[in-house]
């Protein structure tokens, strides 16, 4: 455990984090038509549940940031969700393909209805890289809290297994779509979608690790 917390605050310092050393998460807004805005208390509580049970320092605020502003490169840990289409526009997508290429992640979450519409337009943001399926044991989802089987199952949708797919930038993983598991969902307050203690702390756990290995891979 202690190696792990030097790790995390030794690579958050070097990634670009300001000079108190917190981690900034932003909800991405982007257009289309889908609804970004759809779970307004799934940042909060996870950004909370970091700070609680791990040893990452983050900024206690999530704020929301177009890929067109220039606080984009403020931010180590982008999320999106949503269930219907997302479109960036052509400086949307040159800014966010620097914006991942200079250290930058992204995690597109499907709330159920996004997953075509996302990996569509992942596919027009790096046309050149390949959105690769990632296997249950891909560290990242291990990083923290342990999953030996990967992305938890939060939410039924379709009855299919969780599924995680990645664009890497070398061998650094700058952005994750995740689909069949709706982790934004388990993170929302309780009352929301009357998810069990269990499932939600399954949620925020995967989130967490989600975070960690964006700021120290």
């Amino acid at each position: 455990m202690i190696a792990r917390f030097l790790t995390v605050f030794l690579l958050a310092a070097v990634s670009g984090a300001p000079a108190n050393g917190q981690t900034r998460i932003g909800l991405l807004k982007y257009g289309g038509g889908g609804d970004w805005y759809a779970n307004p208390t799934s940042l909060p509580n996870l950004i909370r549940f970091i700070s609680e049970k791990t040893s990452l320092q983050v900024f206690p605020r999530a704020e929301t940031v177009e890929a067109t502003s220039p606080s984009l490169f403020q931010f180590h840990f982008l999320h999106t969700t949503g269930h219907g289409n997302l479109i960036f526009s052509e400086t949307e997508r040159s800014n966010l393909r620097a914006y991942l290429l200079n250290g930058g992640f992204l995690h597109i979450d499907d709330n159920y209805g996004l997953f075509p519409y996302a990996k569509k337009e992942i596919q027009s943001l790096f046309p050149d890289r390949e959105l690769k399926k990632l296997p249950a044991s891909f560290p990242a989802f291990s990083v923290w809290f342990p999953f030996p089987a990967g992305l938890p199952k939060i939410h039924e949708h379709d009855g299919k297994p969780p599924e995680a797919w990645g664009i890497f930038n070398g061998e650094r993983l700058i952005l994750l779509l995740t689909t069949e598991t709706d982790l934004g969902d388990g993170w929302e307050d309780p009352e929301v979608h009357q998810d069990t203690p269990e499932a939600r702390l399954q949620a925020l756990k995967m989130g967490a690790n989600l975070v960690i290995w964006a700021v120290t891979q």
